[in-house]
């Protein structure tokens, strides 16, 4: 997969359910290699993730597609935080 690094910038993160992940606020680059190793996603959203951070780094290798969005697997559901039980 090939995008022009800056197009990535701003895009809209969803998974492939449709679930709303974050905005897309930079890319962590392996100089080294000369790739993409991850995403950094701010505007993340809060029913996923359970950190204190304003964002999260995503591994590029989850990304499917690129285009008017970032499409990544599902595998953040894994990471999603337990709902409270009521008493």
């Amino acid at each position: 997969m090939r995008a022009d690094i800056t197009s990535l910038f701003g895009l809209n993160v969803y998974t492939n359910t449709g679930t709303y992940v974050g905005k897309v606020a930079d890319l962590v680059v392996d100089v080294n290699e000369g790739e993409v190793s991850g995403i950094a996603v701010s505007d993340i959203n809060r029913k996923l993730f359970d950190v204190t951070s304003r964002g999260v780094i995503i591994p590029y290798r989850w990304v499917m597609t690129t285009g008017d969005i970032v499409l990544i697997r599902d595998v953040v559901s894994k990471f999603k935080k337990p709902e409270k039980e009521e008493d």
